[in-house]
């Protein structure tokens, strides 16, 4: 359990991944989030989840460098991690709603 929670045991990580599994690729579109992640903590989270295999990136443009973030097969793979967690806080505390967005990993 320690190792995983320290991959990916922080907000910011499970809500890049949740952006992802909802289509969402690039920084810009990561920075419009409702959660409102400040940029140098986005930067500092794709840098961790590609050091751990959790994503890949590729170039998209070359002036300025400018990158697109996917979900590897590990990534995609936290998709069940996070429905858990959505499902256990829609029944346990009041006020969660559920959001259902294009691509939305939400059943």
């Amino acid at each position: 359990m320690a190792n995983t929670l320290d991959r990916i045991g922080d907000k910011w990580s499970l809500l890049l991944v949740r952006d992802m599994l909802a289509g969402k690729t690039t920084y810009g579109q990561f920075l419009e989030s409702p959660e409102g992640i400040p940029t140098n903590i986005l930067a500092d989270r794709l840098k961790r989840l590609e050091q751990f295999g959790i994503i890949a990136r590729s170039a998209y443009q070359e002036r300025p460098v400018r990158y697109a973030y996917a979900l590897t097969e590990s990534g995609r793979q936290l998709g069940r991690v996070l429905r858990a967690l959505a499902d256990w806080g829609l029944e346990n505390i009041a006020g969660t709603k559920k959001e259902l967005v294009p691509g939305s990993f939400v059943r």
